[in-house]
């Protein structure tokens, strides 16, 4: 497609970030830029100046527009797609117009998707591939830019490759060498419309020679059986089969594309049984390309985790301060407080619709109290009334710079030895902080005050 952009007029909607890139890609080729936003970001002056024309926002398409190339959160309810489509114009979005941007002898992508462990099993990924002596990046959702990294002119050997259920939405060609879902539960269904709707996005990973996919969660199972590629491989935490990678005798293994021990899953940082499912998953994409077992065992325990992902703050009287703010969805959550026998349990913010009974109902068992801040706090402490009234819950309802600190010191006085108070909010953070890493960050910083004291 790169040279089919020259004269084409692509309309830009969402300029900040992924959106100034794929700007920047679209006039180096040659392409009429139009560019819209609800803001006027920085970037706009700059694209103007190399040839691009601001419209402001749009709601309705311009004429003469060839293209749309819409910004991830751009929903498919949003009046400018549904406009280009209506009108029989195409709509893209990054990771699409990344694949059409591709040279002649462009990197393989190995991608991932899931609900949670994303960025966990990509970074796992691409620790391994460089372990091997692969010139490799994460890209995506994290690390490099997904067009940069394919404009940039850096030769990679492999791309280990985030992708989003809004990105895999707006994707129609992308067919990666593999292709791993880790697991699927109710998120972003306020943007997706419905269930079926976002299960569709995240099955679109599998449009790959090997789809790879976790056999111990039921619905990505019975999603793997029916995936169109022509090998299927599935992790599970229990012994495999052939044509899988899983735990025997507490070692991963792999029998998929041979018959070989790994690495002992007590070594997978960070802790807990759902990353050394990510690490499975991790290990089955680069066993996909043909990495050997050796750099796979090596790679992994290399790894080190990024923030705010089951993060050991600090320990004071016996006690863990754990930092797992990027549990933005119950499902997370619950991955996350099945690790820990005794927690104190920091939760709430945005629950973007998602349903917490079930995650309540689970861990009911392991709670010795609840600290519940952010918007939909109501909800959780309602969940927690049906299915744990006996647990102690304290509502901590101001949300200026001194939320957090309130939160960790009602937690520290209603934890005791032996306790993990948990930061694993089950919900998005928008409603209080610019996103998990600052809410994560605030939590750090109020048990550093606490531990001070």
């Amino acid at each position: 497609m790169a040279d089919e952009l020259a004269g084409r007029t692509v309309l830009v909607y969402g300029v900040a970030l992924a959106g100034e890139s794929a700007a920047r890609a679209l006039l180096d080729r040659g392409a009429r830029v139009l560019l819209a936003d609800r803001r006027t970001p920085d970037a706009v002056t700059s694209l103007e100046d190399a040839g691009a024309r601001f419209l402001g926002d749009v709601e309705s398409l311009p004429p003469g527009v060839d293209l749309v190339w819409v910004t991830p959160g751009v929903p498919p309810t949003h009046p400018l797609p549904i406009a280009a489509q209506a009108a029989g114009v195409e709509v893209i979005g990054e990771v699409e117009l990344a694949w059409r941007l591709r040279g002649d002898s462009a990197a393989p992508w190995l991608a991932v998707t899931g609900t949670n462990g994303k960025t966990t099993t990509v970074r796992m990924l691409e620790a391994i591939l460089r372990t091997a002596g692969l010139r490799a990046a994460a890209v995506g959702n994290v690390g490099t830019s997904i067009i940069d990294a394919v404009t940039s002119g850096e030769r990679y050997d492999v791309l280990a490759v985030e992708l989003s259920s809004f990105q895999l939405h707006w994707s129609s060609s992308i067919e990666p060498a593999a292709g791993a879902l880790l697991n699927v539960a109710p998120d972003h269904l306020d943007w997706h419309g419905s269930m079926d709707a976002y299960t569709s996005a995240k099955t679109r990973i599998w449009h790959s020679p090997v789809a790879i996919g976790n056999v111990d969660d039921e619905l990505v199972a019975r999603l793997l059986a029916g995936a169109p590629s022509g090998r299927r491989v599935g992790v599970t935490l229990h012994t495999p089969r052939a044509d899988e990678l899983g735990v025997a005798d507490g070692v991963l293994v792999d029998r998929a594309f041979g018959d070989e021990a790994l690495l002992p899953a007590a070594e997978v940082r960070p802790p807990g049984a759902h990353n050394v499912a990510n690490a499975l998953a991790a290990a089955a994409l680069a066993r996909a390309h043909g990495v050997d077992a050796q750099a796979v065992r090596a790679g992994l325990a290399a790894f080190v985790p990024d923030p705010h992902r089951n993060q050991v703050i600090a320990e004071r009287a016996g006690i863990r301060y754990v930092d797992d703010s990027k549990a933005t969805n119950p499902h997370a959550a619950l991955a996350s407080l099945r690790a820990y026998e005794h927690v104190v349990w920091i939760a709430g913010g945005q629950l973007k619709d998602a349903p917490v009974d079930e995650l309540v109902a689970a861990v009911a068992q392991r709670l010795r109290a609840v600290v519940l801040l952010g918007a939909d706090r109501a909800r959780i402490a309602a969940a927690l009334a049906r299915h744990a009234p006996e647990i102690p819950v304290i509502d901590v309802a101001r949300t200026d710079d001194k939320a957090m600190t309130e939160v960790v010191s009602a937690a520290a006085g209603l934890a005791r030895t032996g306790d993990t108070v948990l930061l694993a909010p089950a919900a998005a953070s928008y409603d209080m902080f610019s996103g998990y890493a600052a809410r994560g960050a605030a939590f750090a910083a109020a048990i550093d005050a606490l531990v001070a004291t």
